[in-house]
């Protein structure tokens, strides 16, 4: 895996996957007042739910679950000294779909943040992990 980072002015960069796909992340102000993108720790944080989101839809539809929709909101806590690594973060998961076995739902997410995330199992070097979920069942909507 190859990835790219060019700073652009201040505290601004461009990020560049080795699929080609670009971010802008950084701290500088604009004119406006806004930041031009996520800082690097919040994509660090957006990066491992986005590595549990796809683990857990994969497994719920590869156990033929009637999965529509997952949410992960993220809460984290850094240390205060540096290198300010992240020391808590939990996960709630809102998964959305058609009669979702509960029990199915828990078990995806168990083996995304134990065993398949790659990005929960380096944060889990210095934070602790936890998480929760809740259910929304479409069905007869």
């Amino acid at each position: 895996m190859k990835a790219r980072v060019k700073w652009v002015e201040e505290r601004t960069f461009v990020g560049e996957s080795g699929s080609g796909h670009k971010v802008v992340l950084g701290t500088a102000s604009s004119p406006e007042g806004k930041t031009p993108g996520p800082s690097p720790m919040e994509l660090v944080l957006i990066g491992t739910g986005g590595c549990s989101a796809y683990d857990v839809v994969h497994i719920l539809e590869k156990g033929r679950e009637a999965v529509e929709d997952c949410v992960i909101e993220l809460d984290a806590d850094r240390a205060e000294t540096d290198p300010k690594v992240f020391t808590r973060i939990h996960m709630h998961f809102i998964i959305k779909g058609r009669a979702l076995s509960p029990d199915k739902v828990k078990r995806a997410i168990d083996l995304s943040i134990d065993k398949y995330c790659s990005a929960s199992a380096m944060m889990a070097k210095t934070a602790t992990i936890t998480h929760g979920f809740e259910i929304v069942d479409t069905t007869a909507k």
